[in-house]
């Protein structure tokens, strides 16, 4: 992403908590968002956990022959170099990459990752909220993108590697082919951008996720509630102009989704989201992030 924030608050102590309903930070100054997946010991994907044993991410994070074992997911993470005391790393016991994922059209980027035991919520791993099927943000809101990829296309994120933010508007699945459009590449070709994804970023660019990021979350915020709307999936470049990120569209894959985290005890145990807003999915969760001051590196 391009941007650099610095923390503004202390963190509470990691007591145990009963979740407060999806999407409702229990420390002031943060936002639910995403969790870090590790292959080996390092991050090379974001996520976002749906359910206390079930993680959200992009099919294309895991796309090489690689066995379950060496994947852990990282909740309550903050900075990577600098493991905070509340961090939880989770062994994965199953990776469900969804049948009609698509390399070559990037159509259906979502796969489910579960976790080897249900994960105990913290002040730092608390619920966001899966959007109804008929629920929509208008255009232009501004929603948060959260990750810690690269802060730009050849820069990697530096020591101590802290999480990134980044603020993105909206933008109508019309009006963001037609900026793809515009001197189109030839491997992406005109009107990329398809049903099933949701474009967020700026026509003059600037503000983006980016390689590293993939997998994160699109958070948005409905009268105090957030919910994860959109997956990074893909774009040309980082940050570019007319090539805004895009992500998939959460609200494609919701049945999808309730196939297998509905299918399993987990799921009775999952509260219905008070937010107020109509046609919300059961609650699902993910860590906290802090919501700090950023420094926009243009």
């Amino acid at each position: 992403m391009s941007l650099i924030r610095t923390p503004d608050s202390l963190l509470l102590p990691c007591q145990c908590c009963s979740p407060p309903g999806c999407g409702q930070p229990r420390i002031s100054g943060r936002i639910v968002g995403g969790v870090s997946i590790q292959h080996n010991g390092q991050h090379f994907c974001g996520g976002s956990l749906i359910s206390a044993q079930w993680v959200a991410s992009a099919a294309h994070c895991f796309q090489l022959s690689a066995l379950v074992s060496s994947y852990h997911v990282n909740l309550g993470e903050y900075q990577l170099s600098n493991p905070s005391r509340c961090r939880i790393s989770s062994p994965v016991s199953q990776i469900f990459v969804h049948p009609n994922y698509s390399s070559t059209w990037k159509s259906a980027d979502i796969a489910l990752l579960q976790l080897t035991e249900p994960v105990q919520y913290t002040n730092e791993i608390l619920p966001i909220c899966l959007p109804g099927p008929s629920h929509s943000f208008p255009d232009n809101h501004m929603c948060w993108v959260t990750g810690w990829g690269r802060i730009d296309s050849e820069v990697s994120l530096p020591p101590p590697k802290t999480l990134q933010e980044v603020q993105v508007q909206l933008i109508d699945t019309a009006a963001c082919n037609a900026l793809y459009n515009i001197d189109p590449a030839m491997n992406i070709g005109r009107d990329p951008v398809k049903p099933d994804m949701i474009c967020a970023s700026y026509a003059e660019g600037q503000r983006d996720s980016c390689q590293g990021d993939s997998g994160g979350p699109l958070a948005c915020d409905h009268n105090g509630t957030w919910f994860l709307m959109g997956i990074v999936s893909w774009g040309e470049g980082c940050g570019q102009p007319n090539r805004p990120g895009v992500y998939v569209r959460m609200v494609a894959y919701g049945e999808w989704i309730w196939e297998h985290v509905g299918s399993g005890s987990q799921a009775s145990t999952m509260g219905n989201c008070t937010s107020g807003t109509n046609d919300a999915r059961p609650c699902f969760s993910s860590f906290m992030l802090l919501f700090t001051t950023l420094l926009i590196s243009l």
